[in-house]
């Protein structure tokens, strides 16, 4: 039995909101001050490609930095990175025996996340890291991340999902993601819409500076290279691989941070950040494929964005395919609505994890298009390569779960 087998069994559910349990953990585990600087990066979506451009900046900048984000596509070391390197299996399996050992001394259970992410933390105390950039798994005030106090605090959009765990409005979800502020530090707001009133709130009552946006820092891309500005500085920067809308983000958030940190940097780590299954292009037998994430309305919208971009640059391919699957409690209706006008086939199968969207529930919501029908993602990617002609490319998305396994076949294609 492996770790992470282990771990998802411990506890009886695999998410459990609330600090209650993993707080005298982390007390025993002594972890929860932290002597490094930490920057907290909690939203919908973005939160990703923020936490790995951050990373990449302070690790150009000279710092040891931790780098915690979650779900993880191809392998579980993907979470935990020091200046870009995943930890080793060996590092990971020693963590887990110091935190099993601590939450049975403390006679208590643990979900797979709080354990996993417990372990983190302990690495990164081992490796006495100068900088901490944690990624908010779910929502933020009883995340087990939220454990440790931020000197920066970043909020990257709000939108509706998770919906079960966090409220069915906009201002509920806030609320939720608000909860990593803490007293007097600068915290960052980079949603595209209006900065909802339960984070003016929470930022009010902890008197700490609130920086917006479209308000307090702002971006414009050239052909090449993009424009940063705020009221302190402007810097060109050149375009990387990730979002300029998240480098912004990211850029706002080392300015605030009180680190110091160069504009070569800034601009290094910009320009190198990567991320698996962000808008990630590769080829299998000479034919393009795009793997993206996206999983709810609004990181769909912004997929889409980046497809009309890389089509206008690559007219060569004239029809998308989708290889698509979801997990069931996630918005299909809304995701499928969005990508309806620019696929022109689907193949489709269920996925193989917990929350996996029954087959007739994806076909309902793709009424009136062309789709095939797998038994999984790997036959229906297989199905979708072998009759793929030039003129099409072909777009996996809809779940981390779904990347997963088209990876598993690529690598399987390569082996």
């Amino acid at each position: 039995m492996t770790w992470l087998n282990y771990w998802g069994r411990v506890h009886v559910s695999g998410i459990d909101l609330g600090l209650e349990r993993v707080i005298p953990v982390a007390e025993k585990l002594a972890i929860i001050k932290s002597q490094a600087k930490v920057i907290t990066v909690a939203g919908t979506n973005g939160k990703g490609s923020t936490t790995t451009i951050i990373s990449q900046i302070l690790k150009h900048a000279g710092y040891r930095v931790g780098l915690y984000q979650s779900p993880h596509i191809y392998r579980f070391n993907e979470r935990v990175k020091i200046s870009g390197v995943e930890a080793t299996d060996a590092e990971l399996i020693a963590a887990f025996v110091t935190v099993d050992q601590a939450r049975r001394d403390c006679d208590l259970t643990l979900s797979f996340f709080e354990a996993t992410t417990l372990a983190a933390f302990l690495i990164f105390k081992q490796r006495q890291c100068d900088v901490l950039v944690l990624e908010i798994g779910l929502g933020g005030r009883l995340d087990v991340v939220n454990i440790i106090d931020p000197d920066v605090a970043v909020i990257t959009n709000i939108g509706l999902d998770h919906v079960d765990w966090l409220g069915d409005t906009i201002e509920k979800i806030a609320k939720e993601k608000a909860g990593i502020i803490r007293p007097q530090i600068p915290t960052i707001f980079a949603g595209q819409q209006t900065l909802p009133q339960a984070i003016q709130e929470k930022a009010s009552e902890c008197q700490a500076p609130l920086y917006c946006y479209n308000r307090d820092f702002f971006y414009q891309e050239n052909s090449t290279t993009w424009m940063f500005s705020s009221p302190a500085n402007t810097l060109e920067l050149p375009k990387g691989k990730l979002a300029v809308h998240n480098a912004a983000t990211a850029v706002a958030a080392v300015a605030m941070s009180g680190l110091n940190i160069s504009d070569k940097a800034i601009a290094a780590g910009v320009l190198e950040a990567n991320i698996a299954g962000r808008f990630e292009l590769t080829e299998v037998d000479g034919k393009k494929i795009i793997l993206d994430a996206g999983h709810n309305p609004h990181g769909v919208a912004f997929l889409l964005q980046q497809l009309k971009t890389f089509l206008k640059h690559n007219p060569q391919y004239t029809e998308v395919v989708s290889v698509f699957s979801m997990l069931t409690d996630k918005d299909i209706e809304a995701v499928t609505a969005e990508l309806k006008p620019y696929i022109s086939s689907w193949h489709i199968a269920p996925l193989t994890a917990p929350r996996a969207a029954p087959i007739e529930q994806i076909q309902e919501t793709l009424e009136g298009q062309v789709v095939y029908v797998s038994e999984n993602i790997q036959q229906a990617f297989q199905k979708a390569l072998k009759t793929l002609p030039a003129h099409q490319i072909i777009l996996v998305c809809g779940s981390f779960h779904t990347l997963e396994a088209v990876w598993e076949s690529i690598t399987h294609v390569h082996e």
